[in-house]
């Protein structure tokens, strides 16, 4: 059954980077240390911002980030906290090293996911992209968590670089036992945007593309018993246009305190929120808020302002489609 995942403020998400160091150096990374800060969060700043958030929403998701945030010594302690809080559901994103023997540290009851990230069905594909024996290491990582019996789910970055591998990868996720299939389209976003060869080589694949192979990719892993998440992308022109700034909570949260409501903006100082002394406060004017409000024809107003390539061509006055809110998904079960 494919459906959109429409935006609802009954819930919460808190995607929350603990820190930004990483083992690895993946081409496509959206860490910006110099709008994100190099900072490793201590654990009592970790329990003092989860607090935050749980206070704000009952029932919040929260997903651990980093960098790679198995490389904090007290992710385990994190997990219990968030647990302590009564956030709904716990997820920790990770490249799949799975440093400090966090799998031994926490229990399926503790983590809702454990969500790898691997961008190709073999190494000639994922390893130039994220590290030489990052697929190795990563299915190494899958198996382990799923022989402990956690639930376990799957990051695929479509660029330029890897589109056509894609459909490689639904028989690859059946046989790791992945629960959950996440398709993502890479984030115009991070240091890797200033080169101008890595932003030809990475990018965003185009609409024809994407229509064409991503549903198709979704409903063959639904059929092999796995949910497939994808970004809606695009709007047809009678697509109603919505912001997840106004209608969902979302909040993207970096080690220097900043907090976005919309990834987009996470290249530039145009946070919405701001956490100072352990408290949520407003930033200062004029940030992402004040843009949310802004309607265009093209659908995303985010993309008119940070990446204008993304919009639709206008043919004889008339748009053939509108760009969706990133946060806005689709989601095709088996």
């Amino acid at each position: 059954m494919r459906k959109t995942v429409a935006f609802s403020r009954r819930s919460a998400n808190v995607f929350f980077h603990i820190l930004t160091r990483c083992n690895l150096h993946c081409r496509h990374c959206y860490i910006n240390p110099e709008q994100h800060g190099s900072r490793t969060l201590d654990i009592d700043t970790i329990e003092k911002w989860l607090a935050l958030f749980a206070e704000r929403h009952e029932q919040a998701n929260v997903i651990f980030l980093g960098g790679e945030p198995t490389m904090h010594p007290e992710l385990a302690r994190a997990v219990r906290s968030a647990r302590s809080l009564a956030y709904g559901s716990v997820t920790i994103d990770t490249n799949g090293y799975l440093f400090h023997d966090i799998l031994d540290r926490v229990t399926p009851q503790e983590v809702d996911f454990f969500s790898f990230s691997l961008d190709g069905p073999d190494p000639s594909v994922n390893d130039p992209l994220r590290g030489p024996g990052s697929f190795d290491a990563c299915t190494r990582g899958i198996a382990a968590a799923k022989a402990r019996g956690f639930a376990v789910s799957l990051i695929y970055t479509v660029s330029q670089a890897n589109i056509d591998h894609l459909s490689a990868m639904p028989p690859l996720l059946e046989s790791l036992g992945i629960d959950r299939f996440f398709i993502q389209v890479i984030g115009v976003r991070g240091q890797w945007t200033e080169d101008s060869r890595q932003r030809e080589t990475l990018a965003q694949v185009d609409r024809d593309t994407w229509l064409e192979v991503i549903p198709k990719v979704a409903e063959e892993s639904a059929r092999r018993g796995m949910i497939a998440t994808f970004p809606k992308v695009f709007l047809d022109p009678g697509e109603p246009f919505e912001c997840a700034g106004l209608v969902a909570d979302n909040y993207f949260i970096f080690p220097n305190g900043r907090v976005y409501r919309c990834p987009l903006c996470e290249d530039y100082p145009l946070h919405g929120l701001e956490i100072r002394d352990n408290r949520l406060v407003d930033a200062p004017r004029i940030n992402e808020t004040d843009l949310f409000p802004l309607t265009i024809p093209e659908g995303c107003v985010m993309n008119r302002i940070i990446q204008p390539r993304n919009l639709p061509p206008a043919l004889g006055g008339e748009l053939t489609y509108k760009i969706a809110c990133c946060m806005l998904k689709e989601e095709i079960s088996p």
